[in-house]
């Protein structure tokens, strides 16, 4: 079984109402599709489960004026972070793209991860042959780079592998504003300048980290994986 780390970049005119805003504003600092249900609906509707980080009101204002939506319920976190959950009509240019998935045996592994150009980041799973049919499959017009490829492991993934690119970002700041020092030379509201966010972002972008690396550890390098058991 194989995975393939792949960017998809779109034109304009493929682009989600939604992907625009990211690409056209600056009101997105990060976004994740967490789960979708879009396939083999005979009504023609999706839904799908975002993660964002962005300023609500023009986010939810362009949400609202997006013609395929049906309807959404925006769960705030804090003062810079919620949940949107969405109702939507399938568009034509999506089906056009999400064919080059069709028929195979894949699997995409959430989430998909936007960058701020709206690109978005995934990891598929299945067959050599099936990846590279869908890669094959997709639309001339998307610009395709794969990131990785290989036999699919999690239990050997690296130490920040299920990090998202902003949880990284987090601990990266906070190495270079001495977060992690002992004795700590800053706090988390120095990570929160770094980033640009709330503290309460902040710490809730580090909190996730440290506890998908503690977990990662634990995993590879746990007790029962020493040949001593200590």
């Amino acid at each position: 079984m194989k995975y393939l780390d792949v960017r998809l970049s779109q034109p304009d005119w493929m682009l989600h109402p939604m992907q625009r805003f990211i690409r056209e504003e600056d009101a997105v600092t990060y976004e994740e599709l967490q789960t979708w249900n879009v396939a083999g609906r005979e009504d023609g509707l999706e839904y799908e489960l975002f993660y964002a980080e962005a300023e609500r009101e023009p986010y939810e204002k362009t949400l609202e004026a997006v013609d395929s939506v049906r309807w959404y319920d925006l769960t705030p976190i804090d003062d810079d972070s919620f949940y949107v959950y969405v109702c939507q009509e399938t568009r034509p240019e999506d089906v056009r793209w999400r064919e080059a998935f069709a028929a195979l045996d894949l699997v995409v592994v959430p989430p998909i991860v936007y960058d701020s150009t709206a690109a978005f980041y995934m990891t598929v799973v299945g067959s050599g042959d099936n990846l590279q049919a869908m890669l094959d499959g997709l639309p001339d017009e998307i610009d395709v780079t794969v990131r990785a490829i290989g036999e699919y492991d999690r239990r050997h993934a690296p130490l920040t592998d299920g990090l998202t690119e902003r949880q990284l970002e987090a601990v990266e700041a906070a190495v270079e504003v001495g977060y992690f020092e002992i004795p700590r030379d800053a706090g988390v509201e120095a990570v929160a300048d770094e980033l640009g966010c709330a503290s309460s972002t902040a710490a809730m972008l580090l909190q996730r980290a440290q506890a998908r690396v503690m977990r990662r550890l634990v995993d590879r390098y746990g007790r029962e994986k020493r040949p001593d058991g200590r």
